[in-house]
């Protein structure tokens, strides 16, 4: 039979057959049950990593993980009258992965400084011809760049060339793959122009101050992440949602004119050779207190006072297990500089670079960069790094290893990224709550400690029962890189609100205690989605896939209430949950100062002589009830007042209707 009309027949047949049994209509915007889901999407990706045994359901990575590693040696020239920076790369490729690894894909972040390449929110102030490859070479074969791609035909053997080399994603086909557990090297000659202007939209699209302050960022191509779960990932950058990167060791050498400061990831390898004697004198002192020391006064910079002296000098920093590198200079930067003490590890240097003029945003950064990093590194673990470097310049807000480009203002969150994604190599592509969402909650904490206050979360979860619902709203799990206009509150704002109901649930201390471990375990590795939720249940000691669920795959909320009470010697208090998402029903029970003595229930704990906290589990919502029966059975004494989710940590849209008073 002919396939149009069979499909026409179906659906004629199915049309008649619904018009004799139609659906029932609607009644009420609410449905009197629903379908709760206790457990998490598994797509293919993690499904594969784990029939694979690269990931585990504990969480933990696998007895075959393995991630790729890249190392790069650079060498770069800027000039400061064209702003452009000439290099030459080499990267070293690890494939570690038990695949043969048949094209390279490269991230040319640059390209986004073109007119003819998509782009998200972020507008540069200016436009660029972008990343310019002038040479490829690989394993020793030269690409041609200027070959047109031709698509491989069947039987054809594979052939070395290049396509993508004008947008931001590039990719190189190998005509001999680079075999599985072996290395590879990939050679590269560039220049790109650093955009410049005092309007660039957007913390990374404006990389210098005419032409004496540069602060190249995503500046040199480099490898896209390859791993167990996607292979290459090709996101394109788009500007606002941030990377992804391999870990690997950086060399890199920058050619600037003598009398500049350059700072950087990594540690200085060369002072003797870059900086003048007094300039290396003080530095010597940089870990004997927390005092603040200048390094170059605002009269002494210049070539001979700041710097050794010279028409050019070569500044090289090199890094181990990082995942970027980026880099500040000028001739115009004071250097101040001050210590952190770190546990298990002992003081490092905090280094600032700014302009003079600019000098009062640096104040306290010195002080509270110190905090951070002593903070964090008992919060989650110690920081892993030599150094922190403190960069003046366009972008006030932006992070990479050992370096942060911002002044005091963003300096604790910054500082924080030294944990995720520096340490913990999350993909922020794709799922940008597991850096920047985590990064708001450890600096909620983070500023009650510097405030010398106890941590208070409430509040927060039920906060998001009066947004849940919009349906310009992405959730936690769509890519990063394309949540559009809500980018900043699916990114940023939710997981603080998430890990507050979690807080709500097992303890505020148990959340962060099972982050510390999850840290220590993925430090230096790459975790997803499924790996934080497995590791999480299982520390916890509970499956809390209804509660991920939710959160990350969804929009919903809670928005509980007290719809009536009946009292007597047992009290029934009518529960009722309007949203989809399940919680556990926690209510606090305020008792009349006299009467006849409270008596104890398995599930409640009495807080003070007449107030009582009496919690049931979320199961109880499992059978899709919207109604739950709350019994209190403490006896004789008279109850004045019952609230429903006290603390306020599950999404809530209306507060006021959770409150019962015995009037």
């Amino acid at each position: 039979m002919n396939k149009r009309l069979l499909t026409f027949l179906m659906l004629v047949t199915t049309t008649m057959v619904m018009a004799q049994n139609p659906l029932p209509l609607r009644k009420s915007v609410e449905t009197t049950k629903r379908a709760i889901r206790t457990d998490v999407p598994l797509p293919n990706p993690i499904m594969n990593a784990l029939e694979a045994k690269t990931r585990d359901f504990s969480g933990k990575p696998g007895p075959n993980y393995w991630q790729l590693e890249t190392d790069y040696t650079i060498k770069a020239s800027l000039n400061p009258q064209t702003q452009t920076i000439w290099g030459s790369e080499t990267i070293t490729i690890q494939n570690n992965s038990n695949q043969p690894m048949d094209q390279i894909v490269l991230r040319l972040d640059h390209n986004i400084f073109r007119a003819d390449v998509p782009r998200g929110s972020s507008v540069p102030a200016e436009t660029t011809e972008g990343m310019v490859i002038t040479r490829m070479v690989v394993n020793g074969d030269e690409v041609d760049l200027g070959a047109r791609f031709s698509f491989r035909r069947r039987g054809d053997a594979p052939k070395l060339q290049v396509y993508g080399l004008q947008q931001t994603v590039a990719s190189i086909v190998l005509a001999e793959p680079i075999p599985a557990k072996s290395t590879g090297t990939l050679e590269i000659d560039w220049n790109t122009k650093l955009p410049g202007g005092e309007n660039g939209r957007g913390h990374r699209m404006t990389q210098r101050w005419d032409s004496n302050v540069f602060q190249p960022t995503q500046w040199f191509p480099r490898l896209a992440k390859f791993d167990d779960m996607r292979g290459w990932e090709t996101n394109v950058y788009l500007g606002p949602a941030e990377f992804f990167n391999n870990f690997g060791r950086f060399d890199v050498s920058i050619d600037v004119p003598a009398g500049w400061i350059v700072s950087g990831t990594g540690v200085l390898q060369n002072p003797e050779e870059v900086l003048s004697a007094q300039t290396r004198e003080r530095l010597t002192k940089v870990l004997d207190s927390d005092a603040e020391i200048t390094i170059v006064g605002e009269n002494e910079r210049g070539a001979g006072k700041a710097t050794a002296e010279g028409e050019n000098l070569v500044w090289r920093f090199v890094a181990d297990k990082v995942n970027d590198f980026a880099w500040a200079a000028s001739p115009d930067f004071m250097w101040t500089a001050t210590r952190a003490t770190i546990p298990e590890k002992g003081p490092i240097p905090i280094h600032m670079v700014y302009l003079p003029e600019r000098a009062r945003l640096f104040a306290r950064a010195g002080e509270i960069t110190r905090h951070a990093l002593e903070f964090y590194s008992d919060l989650w673990a110690p920081y892993p790094f030599p150094q922190m470097t403190m960069q003046d310049g366009p972008s006030a807000g932006m992070e990479y290893p050992m370096v942060v480009n911002s002044n005091q203002g963003a300096a604790d969150h910054e500082v924080a990224h030294q944990w995720w994604p520096m340490m913990v190599g999350t993909n922020e592509t794709r799922f940008g709550w597991m850096d920047e969402g985590f990064n708001t909650y450890m600096n909620i904490l983070s500023a009650a400690d510097s405030r010398g206050e106890p941590v208070n979360l409430n509040g927060r979860g039920a906060s998001y029962g009066r947004r849940s619902g919009s349906d310009d709203e992405a959730t936690m799990m769509w890519l990063s890189n394309y949540a559009g206009d809500g980018y900043g509150f699916q990114t940023y704002s939710k997981a603080p609100l998430m890990l507050s109901m979690l807080g709500g649930i097992v303890g505020d201390e148990a959340v962060i205690n099972a982050m510390k471990k999850y840290t220590k375990t993925w430090a230096f590795k790459h975790p997803s989605p499924w790996d934080y939720v497995f590791f999480m249940n299982n520390e916890l000691g509970q499956n809390l896939e209804w509660f991920w669920y939710y959160w990350l795959w969804t929009t919903e909320s809670v928005d509980g209430s007290i719809q009536k009470v009946n009292t007597g010697s047992t009290t029934n208090v009518t529960v009722h949950q309007a949203g989809q998402m399940p919680s556990p029903v926690v209510l606090k029970v305020e008792f009349e100062t006299s009467g006849p003595a409270i008596k104890s229930m398995n599930n409640a704990k009495m807080i003070d002589a007449n107030t009582a906290i009496v919690t049931w589990p979320a199961n109880v919502w499992f059978n899709g009830d919207r109604t739950f029966n709350a019994e209190l059975k403490f006896g004789g004494r008279k109850i004045k007042k019952i609230t429903l989710d006290p603390d306020g940590r599950f999404p809530d849209n209306n507060p006021a209707d959770n409150v019962w008073e015995n009037k």
